[in-house]
């Protein structure tokens, strides 16, 4: 046991021994592990230890010796990274979002500079969305966009989708009718990351986007109910697509609860709530049914709170990032043509891109 600062660590000597960072332990040339945890005594205990004010010192009966600082301890031990979030955030309704002014990033900067990438990624990282201002309206100057932070993510609706109203795949979303709030792929096992809406051309009225930030509506519920919070963190469904429209065929299946929390620090990092694609519950034992019902709908109450909604009209030329983990989409009804392009990108290099820009993701 070990105090460094506020926080009190508890530290296993096979844990001290396995994360060694001596030169023979530890590559720093490719920041990877070189000892064989296999081969490490289960039952090992140091000859020696030593802590002065900075670093602790251990002496292994081989002779090896391993060297701590207390604050790589402090911050990498189970205590700390308790304490610690993962993702930072801030979590939003229409008028806290309203008031922040969060800028749009111009075409140009986003593309050709890394002050103006950096600040469109901030701006994603911390409210879930954001856009890009003054792009070409073609799916071509769209997908360059896309590229710019991520690989696009190639799903069975293709690499770059068109999106009208023709009802050409066998989802609600093709049609004219409003789409409640909601995330997309819930039936993939793991959603897709982020997801990207460019309207190229709409002739015609309504048509507004939705946005509802679900970690916010998610937040409220732990604080006033924090067992249905738990129960939609605990219950796995399963979210279904099938499709047989002209010579799409498909059939997807995803498993995972409504909300997904770290278990080290219960913080929340995705949300997959889609009335339209959840499966039947055959998941869930019949004494759990109805107070998961009652879960389900207290966060479905926040979610559709009207001070929790965002409404955005798209236009040509701004283009919108949505945190698909995150964030709830959905539209009003519209009359006339209406055309969007898009794309969904991995989360993972979205994050990495941030990283490398030294933001915290």
């Amino acid at each position: 046991e070990l105090t460094y600062g506020s926080t009190v660590m508890r530290l296993d000597f096979v844990w001290l021994r396995d994360h060694c960072r001596s030169a023979s332990c530890y590559n720093t040339k490719t920041n990877q592990r070189s000892l064989d945890t296999a081969s490490v005594d289960l039952a090992i205990r140091p000859q020696a230890v030593r802590v002065d004010e900075t670093t602790l010192f251990l002496t292994w009966p081989d002779g090896h010796v391993t060297r701590y600082g207390l604050e790589w301890l402090a911050r990498n031990s189970y205590e700390g990274q308790k304490q610690q979030i993962m993702h930072p955030r801030i979590l939003w309704n229409a008028e806290i979002y309203q008031q922040a002014q969060v800028p749009s990033i111009d075409c140009r900067s986003f593309l050709e500079t890394d002050e103006g990438l950096k600040e469109f990624l901030q701006n994603f990282l911390l409210y879930g969305i954001a856009f890009v201002e003054n792009v070409t309206p073609t799916k071509e100057d769209t997908e360059i966009l896309a590229e710019r932070i991520s690989i696009i993510r190639e799903t069975i609706y293709g690499r770059m989708w068109y999106f009208t109203s023709d009802f050409s795949r066998g989802d609600t979303a093709y049609t004219k009718l409003a789409l409640d709030r909601h995330t997309d792929t819930t039936y993939f096992q793991e959603p897709c990351g982020i997801q990207v809406f460019h309207c190229l051309k709409h002739e015609g009225t309504g048509g507004r986007t939705l946005l509802v930030d679900g970690f916010h509506a998610a937040e409220q519920v732990l604080r006033q109910a924090p067992e249905h919070f738990k129960l939609l963190a605990k219950v796995p469904l399963k979210h279904e697509y099938v499709e047989n429209v002209g010579g799409c065929h498909n059939h997807m299946i995803g498993v995972g609860p409504v909300l997904n929390i770290y278990p080290w620090n219960n913080e929340l990092y995705l949300i997959r709530y889609n009335n339209y694609d959840r499966a039947v519950i055959n998941t869930v034992p019949h004494d759990v049914v109805r107070r998961w019902y009652h879960a389900h709908r207290a966060l479905t109450t926040e979610l559709r709170r009207p001070d929790n909604e965002l409404w955005v009209k798209l236009k040509p030329g701004k283009v919108l990032f949505v945190d698909n983990w995150r964030v709830l989409h959905g539209r009003e009804a519209f009359t006339g043509y209406r055309q969007l392009c898009g794309c969904y990108l991995t989360r993972d290099d979205v994050l990495n891109t941030a990283r490398l820009l030294g933001l915290p993701a």
